[in-house]
């Protein structure tokens, strides 16, 4: 192993028993695919994560109560505060908004790590909802509108929220259910409607609201602060990770420019699909990370914990839910490595991310389960994170299409598959 190799080996060793597992085998099992730099910057995320954001998560943990609606404004801007000096804010953006530039495999790489902390990911600015509405924002804002919402959002000093789902029989998993109207008016579109489980929108700065318009639907830029934008409540959730929570937001007569439309008029479902395959996958790659986390707690647990006169990870039902978590672990990370080079190839990547996000959000709630388990009582308790990672991933089963909607997606697809058979005999 060269020096510096070892120097990589030896900075993932110092992050945890977890990482000795899975981050001194991705630096030699990936050195062939990851570039030198890219595996610095993972290992400098790793570091980062355990000398400057667990300690903080520890306080954040203490403090909190289960309906805390996400961490506060002002533990953001710590957390931000303190990635920024570190060079770590927002490192998937390309170079021109201070990212590093990285492709979707690379992302993973770093997503993972950083995920190993919830609060991480808000410090390094790639959580949900903002970092799929940056992504959007750079492949479909104008310049002038980059400049105004996507540069405050990439250099942490803002947030963002995006409006589609809907109560009331509106849009949720069909969103051709639709029932926000936009209307024009002179210069202006007028937006009226109600939306519902919108993340972050408490505190955002703006929101990409989904709307129906002359033909199909239409995205909009609008400040969350502007007239007609109202948050009836921020609903209680079990999970409690991103800034601001879920809110349900009335919608009454919202005023928007013509230039604040969001690419073109009527294309606002062919955005969402930009948006949604690479937010599903980065959705998979945060969470790996804090699975990772859960299990490393549960393992040094069992190591340490005695029971009829042995450690109980000699215990085969508490040893076999350990091995039964590295598979999980390994064929997750599999399944997000794969999908994030369909989506690099140039792939829209809908069926693969389907694919993934399915596989991936349940087999680690499978991990998160089993971590509790081999807790016990001190599973269910808040003397650690593996609790709230097992809220957290629980409702990561559903956000960004439950598995049963990805499951009907992808079963049409196996039903074309056999007409086409059929056709070539």
């Amino acid at each position: 192993m060269s020096t510096r190799s070892q120097d990589l080996a030896s900075a993932a060793q110092t992050a945890g028993p977890g990482f000795i597992i899975f981050g001194v085998n991705k630096v030699s099992l990936m050195s062939d695919v990851l570039s030198l730099q890219v595996q610095e910057l993972t290992a400098r995320v790793r570091q980062f994560v355990i000398d400057e954001i667990i300690p903080i998560e520890n306080q954040f943990r203490s403090e909190a109560t289960l309906h805390n609606h996400g961490p506060s404004a002002a533990l953001r801007a710590k957390l931000v505060a303190c990635a920024r000096a570190a060079g770590l804010v927002a490192p998937h953006l390309p170079k021109e908004l201070g990212g590093y530039g990285l492709t979707h495999l690379e992302q993973a790489a770093v997503f993972k790590a950083a995920g190993y902390s919830p609060l991480a990911c808000i410090a390094l600015n790639i959580m949900a909802p903002d970092e799929g509405n940056m992504h959007l924002l750079h492949k479909v804002a104008t310049p002038e509108q980059q400049h105004r919402f996507l540069q405050p959002l990439a250099a942490g000093d803002t947030r963002s929220a995006f409006l589609m789902t809907e109560p009331d029989g509106g849009a949720g998993s069909d969103p051709g259910m639709m029932q926000t109207t936009a209307v024009k008016e002179g210069d202006d579109w007028v937006i009226s409607g109600r939306k519902t489980f919108i993340t972050g929108a408490d505190g955002a700065a703006f929101g990409i609201i989904m709307a129906r318009t002359e033909r199909s639907a239409t995205m909009f830029l609008a400040d969350m602060k502007g007239p007609g934008i109202r948050i009836e409540r921020v609903l209680d959730t079990i999970d409690s990770s991103m800034p601001g929570g879920h809110s349900v937001i009335a919608l009454d007569g919202v005023r928007v420019p013509a230039e604040q439309i969001l690419g073109e008029l009527d294309e606002g479902f062919r955005y969402a699909q930009i948006r949604l395959a690479p937010a599903r996958l980065t959705h998979c790659m945060r969470w790996w990370g804090a699975a990772e986390r859960a299990h490393d707690i549960a393992a040094e647990y069992a190591t340490k914990r005695h029971a009829f006169g042995k450690a109980i990870i000699e215990h085969e039902g508490v040893g076999f839910m350990l091995a039964d978590n590295l598979i999980d672990l390994k064929q997750s990370e599999l399944m997000i490595d794969w999908c994030a080079k369909v989506l690099d190839s140039g792939s829209q990547g809908g069926t693969e991310s389907s694919m993934a996000k399915t596989a991936v959000s349940e087999a680690l709630f499978r991990v998160a389960d089993r971590c509790v388990q081999i807790l016990g009582a001190t599973g269910v308790s808040g003397d650690t994170v593996v609790e709230q990672v097992f809220r957290e991933i629980r409702a990561f089963r559903i956000y960004d299409g439950p598995s049963e909607v990805h499951r009907w997606s992808l079963a049409k697809r196996v039903k074309r598959g056999v007409r086409y058979a059929q056709t070539i005999g």
